[in-house]
């Protein structure tokens, strides 16, 4: 099991001395990878909460903290696919040569039809559209010579250099089932949303290694990350009344044992959607975070 630790994103708390005290401090940990998430506009009057207020671009996020950080991995869950393809691929084409091979891309489909608006893009077709948005980056990070024509995306025969030396990990989000076995069948793994269900995972990585082995993959080798949506609160809720990741550090460090007996392979703690960490003064919030950052600490 890898263990991962999300940098402060959303908030007050989202400072660029708070993002490199937790990427210091997690790479000196031990912990697997640094992981920031997408979020560009929020509509006036919705309801989803102050968790997406105020979100610093996940790119331009991991771009910092690589020049800051020497070995620990970077990774974005996810990126929506209303953006340009090609762009896209450029960008994170130029993060993974920059930052020395350690990105891991997490693509998901979107769900505020508002953004989609936003960016000029149709809110419909979006798992056809997310097939092809892989190709895209997949042709762009591998092809010496890339020529492309689908339904959603023209590109004329072109040069997309430089191409790094390993192209990153392609990991897709997806709560549906359709979801799930396009994961399963496209990918490098999938990544669980803020909204999953952990209780209730194991029948989401069967349905995942069964698409794999229909589509003659080693179901073995996908990558099964979590999002873990932790929230550190004193004892007092019963087990089984408990969400997974909610409690003493005691309990949550048992809920990551247990999720990897259920089949995830990696699980990253992201306190920027605890609301009490993103509504905190910011120096409560870092104490917090850092009292987290020790305690949840891979083992030696």
């Amino acid at each position: 099991m890898g263990i991962g630790f999300a940098v402060p994103q959303s908030g007050p708390w989202a400072t660029p001395a708070n993002m490199r005290r937790v990427a210091a401090r997690a790479e000196e940990l031990g912990y697997e990878r640094l992981w920031t998430f997408q979020r560009v506009l929020y509509p006036v009057g919705h309801p989803m909460g102050p968790i997406y207020r105020s979100v610093h671009d996940p790119l331009v996020t991991l771009s910092y903290l690589a020049g800051v950080t020497e070995v620990i991995g970077l990774g974005v869950a996810v990126i929506n696919a209303y953006v340009q393809p090609v762009v896209l691929a450029k960008q994170l084409a130029s993060l993974q040569i920059l930052s020395g091979g350690r990105l891991t891309a997490g693509l998901g489909l979107g769900w505020v039809r508002e953004e989609f608006e936003a960016a000029g893009v149709g809110f419909e077709g979006r798992g056809r559209r997310i097939e092809e948005f892989t190709q895209v980056l997949r042709e762009a990070w591998t092809q010496e010579e890339v020529e492309h024509s689908g339904e959603f995306y023209r590109i004329p025969p072109s040069h997309l250099d430089p191409r790094p030396a390993q192209a990153p990990p392609i990991l897709l989000g997806g709560a549906a089932e359709a979801g799930l076995r396009r994961a399963g069948r496209i990918a490098d793994g999938w990544i669980s949303s803020s909204r999953e269900d952990l209780a209730g995972i194991e029948p989401r990585v069967a349905i995942i290694k069964e698409a794999a082995r229909e589509a003659g993959r080693d179901p073995e080798a996908l990558r099964i990350v979590c999002r873990g949506v932790t929230r550190v609160r004193p004892a007092g809720a019963a087990e089984g009344e408990r969400p997974p990741l909610t409690g003493t550090f005691e309990e949550i460090r048992r809920d990551v044992d247990d999720l990897t007996a259920r089949g995830v392979t990696e699980v990253f703690h992201d306190l920027n959607f605890d609301p009490e960490i993103v509504t905190a003064e910011p120096k409560e919030a870092m104490r917090r975070a850092e009292e987290a950052l020790e305690a949840l600490a891979p083992a030696s």
